[in-house]
This record gives structure tokens, C-alpha cells and sequence, in this order.
């Protein structure tokens, strides 16, 4: 309802669950396809007869290549380069394929992460690779760093405007990012959204106040195994359960309902802060665990359980497990 509201296409990244039968309802209530991350996530939806689908990491390496130019033979698949050597590569999977591979120029607006550093980087990768075989420019794309919009918009108008000069078709700017789903600021410029973590929330949402409590979906139910000490509660949730990934916030993850911090991790054991808890926790006792980030929680547990409220009405396997190659 807000890409529809603001104009733009919804390609919903599918990371955060990697659930065949939610990426087909995304489809199905609006999403023109779908994003992942890896190959091996785009091989399990294809194969599962999702038909467009955007990989935004760069793909290297001739055995990876392989396996693109195979998806390419049978789906409508699109990726990203930042640089001459990757378009390159790709190049030669589109020639392999027989086909043309959307390619979107993937922009540094702020994430630090990939991405060509300038406007100018931007035009001159985006002219190489509409010379290449086997390959078609798409457009832009971008994965801004919270709160930096004004500046990611800057970025993209500028290196929009010097490729239509060069008169190159632009067809996408995709953006994205669930914590700035809500702000308008930016978002002028882009003609495509990517959002993964709104479909279950997360606690690194809720303190950014972007949702509550009640709109996370996804909770990993643990077992007090031991009470040490006055104060501390040790759940048999670890690193391996939570993952380790940090926020900005103290903990890994709270508890539904009381608030209480999961504040430890070792692998095996979560080390739960019970100190202004009522007294009701003791060995036993089952805590939902709302963690901080729900997309790498997703991938280490092989199957998930649908419930509304105390009942369970089945489980579902997480069909792209494991899938990071």
C-alpha cells in the first residue's frame, strides 16, 4: 500500500524469511518480483516458479557465473556491478545464456558498503556496460545507510541526469530499506522499492519507533534452563538461535511482553536480565524472544511455526536455509 501510494513498484527482498510461500503472497498482493541476496536463494525460487527476480550482490567467479547463465535460461533474472570486472563476468553468463541480463549500477549513497563512489563512476560503468554483450543497463541502485535520504537522492539525481545526457534509457532507480519505509524525504527519485524486514519486524525497528511490539511477527521461543543467580535467567537460545548481531541498543533481543534484554550470548545459552521481573520466570518457563534482526535469525533455524496466539496451525520449512553461496 505504500509503494502503491507513491507510485512506485514493490520488489520485496526475500532474505528475511526465505519462505517459498511468502515470497509467492508478496507476488501475489503487488510485488512485481522478488530480491535476494545470493544465487543459491534466486535458484530455490525459481525453481519454485518465481519468474522475476533481482540478485543485488555482485557475482564473481566462473563457477558462479555458470549458475546465473543457467537461471537466465529460464527466469527473468536482473543483477548489479560496481565495477568494469563484474559487468564483465556477467557479460559473458548473458552471452552463455543466449540472452541479454539486466544489469543495474549499484551506487555508494552512504552504506559504506558496494558501490561506485560518484555520479561520474556511476555514468562511466553504466556506458560500458551498455557495450558489452550479452548484458542491457537497467538503471541505478541503491542501498542507503538510515537517515541519509537527502543525500542518497543528491547522489542518484546526479548521476540520473549525466547518463541521459550520454542518452542511455534509465529505466529503474531502486532504493530500499525497511527503517525509512515511512519517510517521504528522497524518495522522489526512485522508481522502485526494496524492503525485506517489514514482513516480520524486528526489535531494531521497534526502538527506531518505526513499529510496536504487536506488529513483529517473529518471535524464537525459548526455555529457561537455569536461574544462577538473582537477576539472571539463562535460556537455552544462544548465538546460535539469536545470532550475534548487534544494534544499537544493549542486547540481542527482548522478551515479548515484559521488555526484559536478553543482554549475553554465549552459542548455547542467553543470558536473560530478570532483575525487575516479577518473579514469575523460574526453570521451565517459556519466553517468545523478539529478536534484533529478524533476517539472519530466519537462516539458522530449518523450519518455522505458524501460530495465532497460543495455537499452532503448522509448520513451514525455510526453504532457502543455508542458501548464502
Amino acid at each position: 500500500g505504500r509503494c502503491a501510494g507513491l507510485g512506485l513498484h514493490n520488489r520485496p527482498h526475500v532474505k528475511t524469511h526465505k519462505l517459498i510461500p511468502l515470497a509467492r503472497l508478496q507476488v501475489d498482493v503487488g510485488a512485481i518480483g522478488i530480491t535476494v541476496q545470493k544465487l543459491g536463494e534466486a535458484e530455490v525460487m525459481a525453481n519454485a516458479g518465481l519468474r522475476d527476480i533481482l540478485i543485488t550482490f555482485n557475482i564473481v567467479g566462473n563457477s558462479k557465473l555458470g549458475r546465473l547463465a543457467e537461471l537466465a535460461r529460464r527466469v527473468r533474472i536482473s543483477v548489479v556491478a560496481d565495477s568494469e570486472t563484474v559487468a564483465k563476468g556477467i557479460s559473458r553468463a548473458g552471452q552463455s545464456a543466449g540472452t541479454a541480463i539486466g544489469v543495474l549500477v549499484e551506487c555508494d549513497t552512504g552504506g559504506a558498503r558496494c558501490g561506485v563512489q560518484s555520479p561520474e563512476e556511476a555514468l562511466k560503468l553504466a556506458t560500458r556496460i551498455d557495450a558489452l554483450p550479452g548484458v542491457r543497463f537497467l538503471g541505478l541502485l541503491t542501498y542507503p545507510a538510515k537517515g541519509t535520504r537527502s543525500r542518497m537522492s543528491a547522489f542518484l539525481a546526479g548521476a540520473r541526469e549525466l547518463i541521459q545526457q550520454q542518452g542511455l534509457d534509465l529505466g529503474t532507480i531502486s532504493v530500499g530499506g525497511t527503517p525509512d519505509i515511512l519517510l517521504d524525504e528522497g524518495l522522489s527519485i526512485a522508481t522502485e522499492y526494496r524492503a525485506g524486514t517489514y514482513i516480520y519486524n524486528d526489535r531494531s525497528l521497534v526502538l527506531s519507533g518505526v513499529c510496536s511490539e504487536s506488529d513483529c511477527a517473529l518471535d524464537v521461543l525459548a526455555t529457561v534452563v537455569s536461574c544462577p543467580v538473582k537477576g539472571r535467567a539463562i535460556l537455552d537460545a544462544g548465538s546460535k538461535s539469536l545470532t550475534s548481531d548487534g544494534i544499537s541498543a544493549r542486547g540481542f533481543g527482548m522478551a515479548r511482553g515484559s521488555g526484559e534484554v536478553v543482554y549475553g550470548l554465549s552459542e548455547e545459552h542467553g543470558m536473560l536480565d530478570i532483575a525487575s521481573s516479577d518473579g514469575n520466570l523460574k526453570v521451565g518457563s517459556r519466553v517468545r524472544i523478539i529478536p534484533n534482526h529478524a533476517c539472519p535469525v530466519s537462516n539458522l533455524f530449518e523450519r518455522v511455526a505458524i501460530v495465532r496466539g497460543e495455537r499452532v496451525l503448522g509448520y513451514a520449512t525455510v526453504d532457502a536455509r543455508g542458501m548464502v553461496t
